[in-house]
């Protein structure tokens, strides 16, 4: 009885290595649009403006999901989830120049009225009491920022400030967030640069964004 040599495997076709590559690099690029469209989004703090609540080169994660789910690349809401809160600190698109993003907290909802006198914010009649914020600045004389006459928040839109109130470029000059400009609720960081004693902040990283 004679059994037939088994040849040995042909080597690896250079081709179908090649598209075994390229198979893998897109489903890397999908996964990663679809995290980054969906679900999660990383961004860095340029500025004081969230002082003493965020500091400049922490680097956190946004939820994307936290208020609706949008068409990809686009504002268009196809699955609302929640709705923005009083305190939230929500990442969105700057009304003055969309392409830029900015991060600030809501302090006002469609329908509430705003007042500010002498630096304290007064939202439906009363004073809030925000232990958060900070006012760096010791000039003496009022500005803008300080005084403002009682308004409505329109609907669909919201009404947004920084927590370092005396140098944060916010609602008071350039006017209401809109529902659709918001990308998302700001979660968690993941890491903290401290660019004046080049070191890490390792005490911050893993801190919940509130």
């Amino acid at each position: 009885m004679f059994f037939r040599k088994k040849k040995s495997a042909a080597p690896d076709d250079p081709i179908a290595k090649l598209r075994e590559w390229i198979e893998a690099i897109v489903i890397a690029v999908i996964l990663a649009l679809f995290i980054r469209s969906f679900v999660v989004q990383a961004f860095k703090i340029p500025s004081g403006s969230m002082l003493e609540t965020l500091q400049i080169g922490d680097h956190l994660l946004v939820t994307r999901f936290s208020y609706d789910i949008k068409v990809p690349f686009t504002n268009i809401s196809i699955l609302p989830t929640g709705d923005p809160d009083h305190g939230d600190i929500i990442v969105f698109e700057y009304p003055e120049n969309p392409s830029m993003d900015f991060i600030k907290r809501i302090i006002g909802l469609p329908g509430d009225r705003i007042e500010i006198r002498d630096k304290v914010v007064y939202r439906n009649g009363q004073a809030l009491d925000e232990a958060y914020i900070q006012h760096s600045d010791p000039r003496i004389l009022p500005s803008r920022r300080d005084f403002l006459a009682e308004f409505t928040v329109p609907e669909n839109k919201y009404f947004v400030m920084g927590d370092n109130r005396d140098d944060s470029r916010d609602s008071r000059f350039w006017g209401f967030v809109d529902r659709e400009a918001i990308i998302g609720k700001a979660w968690i960081l993941y890491w903290s640069w401290d660019h004046l004693d080049s070191s890490v902040r390792w005490n911050r990283i893993g801190d919940l964004v509130r």
